[in-house]
């Protein structure tokens, strides 16, 4: 079978009997139209039609905002669950619109309906974030029946609302700890799929022998599966027995159990940044609210590529 040949146009063109050639004329050569040659008007004095419709034939009237909200972004901003928890639960029938219950997907609220939640009447509130340098020996709990400290007693005065941990740290680990009534917000920020960077300054007992770092970046098999992490190093300036470690499984105890399955005791466990935020000029024990620009960054998490 014989290939096709791309071949350039090279034909001379013809002549006439005057020896002038006929072939298509350059553009600079050929005659202007009438319309051209009166200054781009249309016979009869007219300008050309323009082709494109103005801004107002193509733009729809912008509709009015009623106040409207979805019931399961409305559940959400109560601070109960994320938006897709909340599906659930409206399937369930645990959601009531005015007394009656609604199992609607899709499901709008107006403004002045009253929604209960399993009876409880919700009110959304304004969404606040606000995050904490946590110090040893607070549990992280909204309450504890032995009456030890819990992290609410910390955050007691930083909200109106009830504002929840994300996540959680143990009674003897100090370091961020974001409370937030976004309940979509701390969904996502403890989900496994979104993968959320954690980082811990470790202390151990004894210097970590090189070996026993190496054996932790390439990942080790605990009781509950494996587990490996981002980024494991030594502390520059410091001994060997201190190692920062990145890390964005949240499994319970996770970084103490790494250390431990290798024979060391964890001394100090300290989380330095979470999610993007640091400890920059927030000391121990003491709390902040997140500035718009850091909303703004949690909001996209998930969303960057």
């Amino acid at each position: 079978m014989r290939s096709k040949r791309v071949t350039l146009n090279n034909r001379k063109p013809k002549k006439n009997a005057g020896g002038q050639r006929t072939g298509k004329q350059r553009p600079s050569e050929r005659p202007k139209r009438d319309d051209q040659q009166r200054g781009g008007q249309q016979r009869g004095g007219q300008r050309p039609f323009n082709k494109r419709p103005s801004k107002s034939a193509i733009s729809e009237p912008k509709k009015a905002d009623d106040g409207s909200m979805r019931l399961n972004r409305f559940i959400a901003h109560a601070g109960i669950c994320s938006r897709r928890e909340a599906d659930t639960f409206i399937t369930a029938g645990s959601v009531e619109v005015n007394g009656k219950v609604v199992s609607e997907m899709g499901y709008k609220v107006m403004p002045g309906d009253s929604v209960k939640f399993d009876g409880r009447l919700l009110t959304p509130e304004k969404l606040e974030y606000v995050l904490l340098n946590k110090p040893k020996n607070f549990l992280t709990t909204t309450e504890d029946d032995k009456g030890r400290k819990t992290v609410m007693d910390l955050v007691s005065t930083a909200s109106k609302s009830r504002l929840l941990p994300v996540g959680r740290l143990d009674r003897n680990t100090t370091g961020l700890l974001l409370f937030t009534n976004d309940g979509e917000m701390a969904a996502k920020l403890t989900h496994p799929r979104y993968a959320v960077r954690k980082i811990y300054h470790v202390v151990l007992d004894r210097a970590l022998k090189v070996s026993d770092l190496q054996q932790i970046e390439k990942g080790i098999e605990l009781e509950d599966g494996s587990i490996s992490v981002d980024a494991v190093s030594y502390i520059a300036g410091a001994t060997k027995r201190e190692v920062g470690l990145e890390i964005h499984s949240g499994r319970n105890r996770i970084v103490r159990r790494i250390f431990e399955h290798l024979g060391y005791e964890v001394s100090k466990l300290d989380r330095v940044m979470f999610a993007g935020l640091t400890k920059k000029d927030l000391p121990r024990g003491q709390w902040r609210a997140l500035d718009a620009k850091e909303v703004s960054f949690l909001k996209m998490i998930g969303k960057r590529s």
